[in-house]
């Protein structure tokens, strides 16, 4: 039967994954705003600087709501590990960062 797909007898099929230099640099973010609709969740993802009244997205993510859920427990279950390695992180609730980040104050 010429029309069925074959299985692979070795497991599922391997993705081919390439990425460019620019996107293998990535982006900081240290701010994550998440929206959604009845359709898909945005995630913007903006690099906040002390002193810097205006702060740009750098990077928007859509996904549909199923997508979502499975990144929300892949996150959840590389946390899990890192912890596990490294101990608790900390939430910034129990830390005080000062707003200039260490650095000289912002002057115009």
């Amino acid at each position: 039967m010429a029309n069925q797909k074959e299985k692979n007898p070795q497991g599922p099929e391997q993705l081919n994954i390439e990425i460019s230099e620019e996107v293998a640099e990535g982006t900081y973010s240290n701010l994550a705003i998440i929206t959604h609709s009845n359709a898909e969740f945005i995630v913007d993802f903006v690099n906040v600087m002390p002193g810097n009244p205006k702060n740009k997205v750098k990077s928007r993510i859509i996904l549909s709501p199923m997508h979502a859920k499975r990144l929300l427990g892949a996150l959840a279950d590389n946390v899990r590990r890192f912890e596990s390695e490294n101990g608790e992180i900390k939430d910034l609730d129990a830390i005080e960062i000062p707003m200039n980040f260490g650095g000289p104050a912002a002057q115009a």
